[in-house]
């Protein structure tokens, strides 16, 4: 398989902490900052791919110490479809990974050591093939770990038309319907090209405007969304209610896509520019703030294959505690 073709398939499923003792008994003693409106903050765990690799308990563990609340995966799972399963193989060793969700453990294993840690995980990512031919199998593992929400990162196929996406929206819909039996909604996470207008309409405003609100929720990720030339704000603020998790990272310059955000190829472009939240250009603060107004509920640190990930880890949380 050719490397194009390989990250695309991929991409459709992304020292030990010491902390004092004295510190973590005042902690107790005054209690989370989540108790004085703080948000919770969540990793998606592709900010960290190689360290939940090499050390999945190790790094929730660090995680938690930290003092995020929620984690977010990436798959495939066990419970994925083959094929998404043989994608990522041949996208994992240009990462250096050598194991798939749940790193080694049986999902209840998993559910055991996030609940020991004080861990929950409200969304978990799959992919498009997974969820049209497993969707039943994976909603039943996925509900002993309580997840709310399943994520459709990316869409990798035929995008070009306003007819592709109004199928989407049907499918979207009928995820959705699925999924509600199971107490779960459906989630679609924006990757930029949804902002090129087709044949007239702008693909994301017509998926928002044609799912069914109470089955189908939006992840918004501000890097992609603002690589298109689109307003996070804005559209949290025309779309209440829609979106019920932020994937947070920064830029450090601005940076638009060279084309119209639909190949790989463009979404790696951009990952030199990503920083921490909190340390690049965007209005991080800003988008926060309209975020508790318009109903978000999940704020996730996502720095795509962070460089320095347990850097990344300390400094994003306290970051986005200030900026929260």
């Amino acid at each position: 398989m050719k490397r194009r073709e390989a990250l695309k398939n991929g991409m459709m499923g992304v020292g030990a902490l010491t902390l004092f003792p004295s510190l973590q008994k005042l902690q107790k003693l005054m209690g989370s900052p989540y108790n004085e409106g703080q948000i919770p903050l969540g990793v998606q765990l592709f900010t960290i791919p190689k360290l939940v690799d090499q050390d999945f308990k190790g790094t929730l563990e660090l995680i938690s110490k930290l003092g995020y609340k929620e984690v977010e995966f990436f798959g495939p799972y066990p419970f994925s479809a083959q094929e998404a399963i043989d994608g990522w193989n041949e996208f994992k060793p240009m990462l250096g990974l050598e194991n798939d969700a749940f790193y080694g453990h049986t999902i209840e294993e998993t559910a055991q050591i996030l609940k020991d840690l004080g861990l929950t995980v409200p969304s978990m990512h799959t992919d498009f093939i997974s969820l049209r031919k497993e969707l039943d199998r994976m909603l039943d593992e996925v509900s002993k770990l309580n997840t709310k929400y399943l994520v459709l990162p990316a869409i990798q196929e035929e995008k070009d038309t306003l007819d592709d996406y109004k199928r989407f929206a049907e499918e979207f819909n009928g995820f959705g319907e699925k999924m509600a039996k199971y107490g779960i909604q459906f989630v679609y996470h924006n990757h930029g090209y949804e902002h090129t207008e087709r044949d007239g309409e702008i693909p994301m405003h017509y998926l928002l405007n044609n799912t069914h609100e109470d089955h189908v929720k939006f992840e918004l990720d501000i890097f992609w969304m603002q690589a298109a030339g689109a307003d996070p704000i804005q559209f949290l603020k025309e779309y209440p209610t829609r979106y019920k998790m932020l994937h947070l990272k920064d830029a450090s310059q601005e940076f638009r896509f060279t084309g119209d955000g639909s190949s790989p190829d463009q979404w790696m472009a951009g990952f030199p520019l990503m920083t921490d939240p909190g340390d690049g250009v965007y209005d991080i603060k800003g988008i926060i703030d309209q975020a508790k107004t318009s109903g978000v509920e999940h704020y996730y640190l996502e720095r795509d294959i962070a460089p320095n990930p347990k850097e990344t880890l300390r400094n994003s949380y306290d970051n986005l505690l200030k900026l929260s």
